[in-house]
């Protein structure tokens, strides 16, 4: 769908970046920006920021960053129509009908089919599963203590022994191969042609928080590797970002969303009555999917497996939770290894029990540390208690950490003035500063990249300058104009720049990213228009500092000129002296 520039930007300005970015991830403001661990990578210490006067965000880590419209496409996968869309709907706003692009429609279409073709597939295993080809599929079901009204329910299927039934039967409906590639349900090589991704496996579809199918599990019914396959990421899939169940689990009455590490044991849960169970899609915890409960849930609890695996794997998860700030516990299944054995041998109440007995975050992890040690001896037994005299000292809370320390020396029986005096020793872990302003490169560069270098971030700070300070546009028009500029994405951006100040009397950043498409263009504008150097120099330094940045760009530019007007000496002359003129630049005295 085509918009023009003027809805596109009516929509943004209707959705602040702030309360958008707010409802996926906890931002804390920090000065004139909010901050939060950047939920596009893994990190401890918070580098993504978000800014409600520029409207626009970046993470100086990973370095994603981009208006309102870019943080939906990245977080959602959608296409800039449906970001578009999704906005306008939230704020209330009409969107005037219009025709489509080429390049939209054949996205959109491209997503449709997938969408009908996952549907058609979904219903056609299903039905499978209810016939003779099915019948060990179904005798497997039900063996796993499955009854018919749960079978349903969660729509699971079979896929048949014949490696291109599925091909055929979407042939048949009128798909093309081209659609077929990129459905990620069929397989495509020259020398055998097209085959079933999925064939003899139980079926598992899996399904958004709108309801639609967008992908498959499966798992074979023979001895065949893997015991589980997934389908391949496509324009409607994203396993990173999806959860196996939340389709159902987002409107359990239950407090918190339970994890799970399987299919069968998230299906088992829910009919035993844990309807707030999920599971991830063949992967660790991913944080797309930590971000994606904090919609739904402020609590969440981990079933996963009690074997060494399962433990690695709730250690990791708890990690990541904890800098989302999202509570967890954790759920022993001992002596079982997973929530169906449970289930199975002690029936609901026993699983509710478990629940109610659900370990915090810190205790797991300490009782974890405990098992790693020989307790019985005295140097094991002192290495033991160091570490979790530093686990301890990372909790900030006064009150929470001396709870902390009286529960674990009752439990571990541990002298608690020694643990006291450990963790107040080992004290509290702090953060790294980012140094966001100098853009320090790490590895060595020839001079000549090196002069490069210098040019591109002294453009790339001097307009991070313009947008902090606008004053400096009416200071600087004389002085600098857009063909200063080498950097392509930089020219344009100042041009836009000094476009909007002549025309509005101030800079709108956020209105810029509607320009530019790619990731890449999204990242370089972003962390252009996110710095901010309140922090970062003494107010009697920046005149010498915005000084010092335009004379490096005048006179790489005036460089520049001279090599490309030789031969001609009344420019050549005109250039050596404006040359001049630049090198005995005061400063510019604009700050006060």
């Amino acid at each position: 769908m085509y918009y023009s520039d003027e809805v596109v930007e009516e929509v943004r300005s209707r959705n602040d970046i702030v309360d958008v970015i707010g409802s996926y991830v906890n931002l804390k403001r920090k000065g004139n920006s909010h901050s939060a661990c950047c939920p596009f990578h893994h990190e401890k210490t918070p580098s993504f920021h978000v800014s409600r006067e520029k409207q626009m965000y970046h993470c100086f880590g990973c370095g994603v960053g981009g208006n309102v419209f870019t943080f939906l496409m990245e977080h959602e996968n959608f296409t800039f129509p449906e970001a578009l869309e999704s906005l306008a709907e939230r704020a209330g706003y009409d969107l005037p009908k219009q025709e489509m692009s080429a390049e939209a429609k054949r996205q959109a279409d491209a997503r449709t089919k997938i969408k009908d073709m996952n549907k058609l597939a979904a219903g056609y295993f299903h039905y499978l599963l209810k016939t003779d080809h099915g019948t060990n599929a179904f005798q497997y079901l039900k063996d796993r203590g499955l009854t018919d009204e749960t079978i349903t329910k969660f729509g699971l299927g079979f896929s048949d022994v014949y490696s291109d039934d599925l091909y055929k039967y979407l042939k048949n409906k009128g798909y093309k191969d081209d659609d077929l590639k990129d459905s990620g349900l069929v397989k495509y090589d020259e020398k055998h042609g097209f085959s079933d991704r999925f064939w003899n496996r139980v079926m598992f579809p899996i399904i958004d928080t709108n309801n639609r199918v967008i992908g498959f599990g499966g798992r074979v019914m023979g001895d065949a590797k893997p015991k589980y396959i997934n389908t391949q990421d496509t324009l409607v899939f994203d396993k990173s970002r999806n959860l196996y169940g939340l389709n159902l689990a987002k409107k359990s009455k239950r407090p918190g969303i339970i994890f799970c590490e399987g299919y069968m044991d998230v299906i088992s849960m829910h009919q035993a009555g844990f309807d707030n169970a999920v599971a991830s899609l063949g992967t660790a915890l991913t944080v797309g999917q930590v971000n994606l409960i904090k919609r739904f849930t402020d609590r969440a609890y981990l079933a996963y497996d009690s074997d060494e695996a399962g433990t690695k794997a709730a250690l990791r998860a708890l990690e990541i939770m904890r800098e989302f700030e999202m509570p967890a516990r954790v759920i022993s299944l001992k002596p079982y290894k997973d929530p169906d054995e449970v289930i199975r041998a002690e029936g609901t109440e026993g699983m509710e029990k478990r629940i109610g007995e659900a370990k915090s975050a810190t205790m797991f992890e300490i009782d974890v540390l405990a098992h790693n040690y020989n307790q019985e001896d005295p140097q094991e037994r002192t290495q033991f208690q160091k570490e979790a005299a530093k686990r301890l000292s990372l909790i900030s809370e006064p009150m929470e950490r001396k709870n902390y320390i009286d529960s674990v020396a009752k439990q571990y029986d541990i002298d608690r003035d020694s643990l006291k005096e450990a963790v107040t020793q080992y004290g509290i872990t702090g953060a790294t500063k980012v140094d966001t302003f100098a853009f320090r490169d790490r590895n060595r560069k020839s001079p000549e990249e090196e002069k490069e270098q210098q040019q591109l971030k002294s453009e790339r700070l001097l307009i991070s300058w313009l947008i902090n300070e606008n004053a400096l546009f009416d200071v600087l028009k004389n002085m600098i104009s857009p063909d200063d500029f080498f950097e392509p994405v930089y020219h344009d951006v100042i041009k836009e720049l000094y476009e909007q100040y002549n025309r509005d009397g101030k800079v709108t950043p956020a209105a810029i990213m509607n320009h530019y498409q790619s990731k890449e263009e999204h990242e370089k504008v972003s962390m252009i228009m996110q710095q901010d150097f309140d922090m970062e120099i003494p107010q009697s330094e920046k005149s010498k500092v915005v000084t010092d940045l335009v004379k490096t760009i005048k006179l790489r530019s005036i460089e520049h000129q001279l090599e490309m007007t030789k031969g001609d000496l009344t420019k050549q002359s005109e250039l050596i002296m404006a040359k001049v003129k630049i090198e005995k630049m005061k400063p510019i005295n604009t700050f006060r």
